[in-house]
C-alpha cells in the first residue's frame, strides 16, 4: 500500500523537529508478521513462502495449520486448514492470484478456543491485557468480526515473552505496541494501531492512554 508507505515516509521527514509516536520508519520496516520472525523460538511453528510444495509439505508435517497473507489485518483471509480439507489447493491458487507477496503459515494452536490474548506494551513493558475468544464457529478472535473480550491476565509466560521482546521494543522507538499471545506462543507484533485499550480500561479500571502519554512527556522531558 503505497499510500501507507508515503504517509512513512512524509513523516520521517518530521523528525527530529517533532516526536513521532511509533517511530515511522521503524513503523515501515517492522510489519506485523515479519517482525514476530525475529523470535523464533517464541513463535508457533511458521512458515512465510509461495512455494506450493514447501508448503504442502509444511502442512504435511503439522496437519492443521492456519493460512494467511503477509500483510493482512483485522482477520481478513484468514483460514483454518484442517489435515483433510479439500479446498487447500484452490486456495493457495486464490492467494497467489490475489496477493504477489508469500503467504504465511503457521501451525494451528488449538488453545486459541480459550482465547487470543492482546497484551499492550508501553516501551517496552506489558502494562495490561485482554483475552479475545472466538466464537465457537470460527477460529478468528478479532472482536470487531464476532470475538468476545474478557478479562486478560498476565502469565508467568507472557511476561517472560514481553521481557525478551521489550529492548528491542524500546531500542526501535516503538512506544505503544500490542502483541498477539495464544497459550505460550507469540503470533504477532502490532505497532501500527493496536486496539483493545478501550477493553482493558474496562475491565482493569484504569486508563492506559495516561500511561502512553506519562511516557511521552518523559521522554520528551528527558
Amino acid at each position: 500500500d503505497m499510500a501507507y508507505i508515503t504517509a512513512t515516509y512524509l513523516l520521517e521527514m518530521l523528525n527530529p523537529k517533532t516526536m513521532i509516536i511509533n517511530n515511522p520508519a521503524e513503523v515501515r520496516n517492522a510489519p506485523e508478521k515479519l517482525l514476530v520472525t525475529l523470535y523464533p523460538d517464541l513463535m508457533p511453528a511458521t512458515l512465510i513462502s509461495r512455494d506450493v510444495e514447501a508448503i504442502k509439505a509444511f502442512r504435511h508435517k503439522h496437519k492443521d495449520i492456519i493460512v494467511k497473507p503477509l500483510f493482512g489485518n483485522g482477520g481478513a483471509g484468514v483460514f483454518h486448514i484442517g489435515p483433510k480439507d479439500e479446498n487447500f489447493y484452490s486456495l493457495l491458487e486464490f492467494f497467489f492470484a490475489t496477493y504477489r507477496e508469500p503467504l504465511i503459515a503457521q501451525r494451528y494452536e488449538p488453545s486459541v478456543r480459550e482465547g487470543d490474548k492482546r497484551i499492550i506494551l508501553i516501551d517496552g513493558e506489558p502494562v495490561g491485557a485482554v483475552n479475545r475468544v472466538p466464537p465457537h464457529n470460527d477460529s478468528r478472535s478479532n472482536l470487531h468480526i464476532g470475538g468476545r473480550a474478557e478479562k486478560g491476565m498476565l502469565t508467568d509466560r507472557d511476561k517472560e515473552i514481553c521481557k525478551i521482546i521489550g529492548p528491542q521494543l524500546r531500542n526501535l522507538e516503538l512506544l505503544f505496541v500490542g502483541i498477539d499471545v495464544i497459550g505460550k506462543v507469540i503470533t504477532e507484533i502490532n505497532v501500527t494501531s493496536p486496539p483493545c485499550l478501550q477493553e482493558i480500561n474496562r475491565f482493569d479500571r484504569v486508563k492506559l492512554e495516561t500511561k502512553i502519554w506519562d511516557s511521552i512527556e518523559t521522554k520528551l522531558i528527558g
